[in-house]
């Protein structure tokens, strides 16, 4: 591509770090959440939400157990200080619950602020300037020490007014653009913040470490986060807190890393929604944690509701491969994917063993989706495995392993002549119509049975082929035995009986039975299923399929 000349590394790599957060392999415990749906994820809107889906959606928050909840920026809009004013006054927050409010250094701001958040019991104030090297010399046009005056300005105004309030008061500051920030400044910034506010371990302050904009691999803002948790004064009574946006589509990474580096808090949003790429998707995060044994102290296990209500009231739509919320993220089209998740699946049964199915990260039904509707899908691209699974699993028919590869070419050809998916009851129908009770050239209208004294089955057997009826004296091992010889009798043609399978469709005593038959002549096989409440009858039906599909070809 051409112009690349035009652009430059913008972050800065911090020196004396010692990365001993690399020997970590995962993630043990959950960060503090915060959920940022309500203000960042809502600004990012093309239409911003409501009061009342603001609402809906707060709600939800609480249901998934966010303990800490960005409401808004309540100077920003009407809107956000009348949703901020409503939750407080109709006591529609928790007692475990605190909201966060977000402000400016800006005297008529930070007022507007406290005043929104009067009377409730617990609020963080988010405090916020923007620190980096492009913003101090495009936007504002101030030195290093403007900028930190102007966080100070509002650190202290914000104590004065915390002084006068009623509940309980939390400070967080965020150097706004950290990542372009030089790590020596930032916490310079930071630690003239930390002075004014005094934290102490009955009264904490949150140093937010915000990749406004992500400018390197993951691992750089890990050492930058290193950097801070090393430097910043009183770091016992800190609590850093890191909110990635994913311009470069790694804030998963940077967060992941930046809670090995030093990170207690993840400030996020669920789906990732937020401004241009979005913000870290709290979900997906959760989630991660999840599949490695680490309760998340999140409650995803209903993702099809939460992702209905988002839906809903952002107006915005879950991407299909999104991780673990997506529509096809469990679904497995590749005939060898499906195989081996069948195998995985039928491997587990009966035992108490840990989570492993090939291809499956996490159950899905931890999260509210459902195996039949959501793991096989069937297309021109799947296997028999697959297929097999579906008739196995939904439809109770555990097909001979011959005729599931019979059957998965068939079912294959039909959806890549109709170039689109089959659902799992259009492959059942296509079963049916096409294995299942055929007697379109040939059927059994009567047979009555004898046994002879030496052995084996006499039968008057009524064949009817095409319009015509005839009584056939057959003999045979058994009654499938003597019907499959009256039949060639009647064709004059010979094949081979070469497998018959059979099995109870639902597992009870007043059960229907399947049958499964296959028949050989000149050098083919065919395949045909049976279904009766009787077995031996479902087995002559099951032959009869057979041999009307052997009449077709």
């Amino acid at each position: 591509m051409k112009g690349t000349q035009k652009y430059t590394k913008q972050f800065f790599s911090p020196s004396g770090v010692s990365m001993d957060w690399t020997k970590k392999d995962h993630i043990d415990k959950a960060p503090i959440w915060c959920s940022v749906d309500l203000r960042d994820g809502n600004q990012a809107l093309i239409i911003p939400m409501s009061l009342d889906e603001k609402l809906e959606f707060f709600k939800l928050l609480c249901k998934v157990g966010f303990k800490e909840i960005e409401v808004g920026f309540p100077a920003a809009s009407e809107t956000e200080y009348e949703f901020c004013r409503t939750i407080i006054e109709q006591n529609l927050i928790p007692d475990d619950v605190t909201i966060q409010v977000l402000t400016q250094s800006r005297k008529h701001i930070i007022a507007k602020t406290f005043e929104a958040i009067r009377g409730a019991k617990h609020a963080v104030v988010h405090l916020y300037n923007s620190t980096s090297v492009a913003q101090r010399e495009q936007v504002f046009k101030k030195s290093k020490e403007e900028i930190i005056n102007i966080a100070t300005f509002g650190a202290k105004l914000c104590k004065e007014y915390k002084a006068k309030a009623e509940g309980k008061i939390t400070f967080e500051y965020s150097p706004e653009s950290f990542t372009g920030t030089e790590p020596e400044f930032a916490a310079e910034i930071c630690n003239e913040v930390i002075k004014i506010w005094e934290p102490s371990p009955d009264d904490k302050v949150i140093i937010n470490l915000p990749v406004t904009v992500s400018h390197s691999m993951p691992h750089i803002y890990a050492n930058q986060v290193e950097y801070m948790h090393k430097n910043l004064l009183n770091r016992e009574n800190l609590i850093i807190s890191l909110h990635p946006h994913n311009d470069r589509g790694c804030a998963i990474a940077d967060s992941e890393m930046g809670l090995l580096a030093g990170g207690d808090r993840i400030e996020g949003t669920l789906f990732g929604n937020g401004e241009r790429t979005g913000n870290v998707d709290i979900i997906t995060l959760a989630l991660n944690m999840f599949s490695q044994g680490v309760d998340p102290e999140l409650d995803f296990t209903n993702l099809p509701e939460i992702t209905k209500i988002y839906e809903k009231v952002t107006r915005m739509r879950v991407y299909e491969r999104q991780p673990y919320s997506g529509q096809l993220v469990f679904a497995a089209f590749s005939g060898s994917h499906q195989d081996a998740i069948a195998k995985g699946m039928k491997y587990r049964e009966g035992k108490d063993i840990k989570w492993t199915v090939p291809y499956l990260p996490i159950d899905p039904n931890d999260v509210g989706r459902e195996y039949e509707a959501d793991v096989i899908r069937i297309n021109s691209q799947s296997g028999k495995g697959g297929i097999g699974y579906i008739m196995e699993t939904q439809f109770k028919h555990d097909l001979p392993a011959k005729m599931r590869e019979v059957f998965g070419y068939h079912i294959k050809s039909i959806s890549d002549h109709e170039h689109r998916e089959l659902l799992p009851e259009e492959v059942y129908e296509i079963f049916v119509r096409d294995f299942v009770n055929l007697t379109t050239n040939i059927d059994v209208t009567k047979a009555i049975y004898t046994e002879q004294n030496h052995g084996g089955i006499k039968g008057d057997i009524t064949v009817k082929l095409g319009e015509k009826e005839e009584k056939i004296i057959a003999f045979g091992n058994g009654r499938l035995d003597c019907v499959s010889n009256a039949i060639k009798k009647v064709l004059d043609k010979d094949y081979v009986l070469e497998t018959y399978n059979q099995h109870a469709l639902e597992g009870k005593t007043t059960s229907k039975a399947a049958s499964y038959v296959s028949i050989t002549s000149d050098g083919k096989t065919y395949w045909g299923a049976g279904v009766d409440s009787d077995i031996s009858v479902s087995s002559v039906k099951a032959l009869l399929s057979a041999v009307n599909i052997m009449l077709t070809k």
